[in-house]
Order: C-alpha cells, then sequence, then structure tokens
C-alpha cells in the first residue's frame, strides 16, 4: 500500500494519459468481477489501450485515494490549456525562477557575501550557475531565490538580517509507527522519557507495550496514540534545547 501517497499514483497516471492522448488498458485484468452489470450504462474496463486525442471539450479523469488509515478522496483532473513555449535565449531554454546559492565560513562573512551577491552583474542564469560551479561550499548558506535580478537583490536584506529563517514542526499523522521507536531517545534523555511516560500515563490504552513489542502497533487504536506520545516527547526535547517553532502543525 502506497500510505500517504495512496492515490497520487493515479493522478500521474492520468496526466500521463492525457500528455500522451493514450488511455492506458487496465493492469491483471483476467475476467471482469461479477457484482458490477457490465451491459448496464456506458462504464467498461480498458482492456486494451485506446486513444484519447484533445476534441471539442476538455478530457477529464476521475481518481480515488482509499488511504490506509481511512481517509477517502476523489478529485476530477481536467486538462488545462495548452503550456506556452519556452521562450530560448541564445540557445538556453528559460528559467522562470533562478536561486543564487551563497554560503561562508561564518555568519558574518555570510552577510558580507550576500551583500556581494547584491552588487553583482549580468544574466542572473549565469551570475547562478558561477555562484554554484566557481566557489567553495561553506557550513554557513544562503539561498536567495527570484524571477530577475531585481527580486533576487530585494531578498538580499531579509535574508541577511535573519530575519527569513524560522523553525516549523510538523506532527505527522498514522503509518509511521515501528517497533521500538525513540528507544534511543528514551535511554538517552530524561526529559524526553518524562514526556513521553506523561503521555502514555494518560492515554489509557497500553502505547508502551504496543512500542516495544510491536503487538497492535498497526492498528489505528494503538498506532495513533503511540505516534502522538512520541511525537510530544520529541518536542519537549527540542524545546529543553531551546528550540522554539513559529510554526506548529499536524
Amino acid at each position: 500500500h502506497t500510505q500517504h501517497a495512496a492515490g497520487m499514483a493515479g493522478v500521474i497516471k492520468m496526466v500521463m494519459a492525457m500528455r500522451h492522448g493514450v488511455l492506458p488498458r487496465s493492469l491483471h485484468l483476467d475476467e471482469p468481477t461479477s457484482h458490477v452489470d457490465w451491459d448496464a450504462g456506458a462504464v467498461e474496463l480498458l482492456s486494451q489501450a485506446r486513444e484519447w486525442s484533445v476534441g471539442e471539450r476538455p478530457r477529464r479523469a476521475g481518481v480515488s485515494s482509499f488511504g490506509i488509515s481511512g481517509t477517502n478522496a476523489h478529485v476530477i483532473v481536467e486538462e488545462g490549456d495548452p503550456a506556452p513555449v519556452t521562450e530560448v535565449v541564445g540557445g538556453r531554454v528559460g528559467m522562470p525562477v533562478v536561486p543564487w546559492v551563497v554560503s561562508a565560513r561564518s555568519e558574518e562573512a555570510l552577510r558580507a557575501r550576500l551583500e556581494l551577491a547584491a552588487s553583482l552583474v549580468g544574466d542572473p542564469v549565469d551570475v547562478g550557475w558561477s555562484l554554484v560551479t566557481s566557489r567553495s561550499v561553506f557550513a554557513h548558506r544562503a539561498v536567495l531565490i527570484g524571477g530577475d535580478r531585481e527580486e533576487l537583490v530585494s531578498a538580499v536584506p531579509v535574508v541577511a538580517s535573519g530575519s527569513a529563517r524560522g523553525v516549523g514542526l510538523l506532527f505527522a499523522g498514522q503509518g509511521g509507527q515501528r517497533v521500538g521507536m525513540g528507544r534511543e531517545l528514551y535511554e538517552a534523555f530524561p526529559v524526553f522519557r518524562a514526556a513521553f511516560d506523561e503521555v502514555c500515563a494518560g492515554l489509557g490504552v497500553p502505547v508502551e507495550q504496543a512500542v516495544v513489542s510491536g503487538e497492535g502497533l498497526g492498528r489505528t487504536g494503538l498506532a495513533q496514540p503511540a505516534l502522538f506520545a512520541l511525537q510530544v516527547a520529541q518536542f519537549r526535547l527540542l524545546s529543553s534545547w531551546g528550540v522554539s517553532p513559529g510554526v506548529l502543525v499536524g
């Protein structure tokens, strides 16, 4: 099961089908199910690939996603307008966004490098290429992203001041559980251990036993509480180290 990516394979399949103008045949189709009346209506299985050319109406496809956690979704994919022809300048494909990668040995040196980058002239793509290929890469880094030189240069003061930095933490959903998760952290850090024990004590289900033995860890009733306990303990540990997120989601 593709778990978190359930449905994405179907979306990709339909996008590629529209791109190539072909409806691919259904794989592993030996005998249609008897639970569907195939003689009624216009629904049929594709035993062979079929041409799917652009017509008067936009092509559409329905894709269903049945997540392993019980989350179900259905989307309708519709072809868009033809993509504009990419402009080629001087034998080179134009780029809508250009990255300027800057690095230095220290924070102070990085700020100086950023100021220097703002004074560089020339084609933004050439500058970005030179910054990546002709300079050494050091531990302190920053990346400027923009569609043209003006946009790239305007980002320098924000990045150099450090105000563009921040930490965001995401509490992941079901699917990432595994036997013994968090064991090393539990043994090494009292803050993590205390937080994990505190959460488990208030959940009312045998989370600790499931994490250690793996018994029942695949069931939603234990998997989700176990992940919650683990991630709360991780959050408490990071907080004890001075990590304060600006955004918390999940």
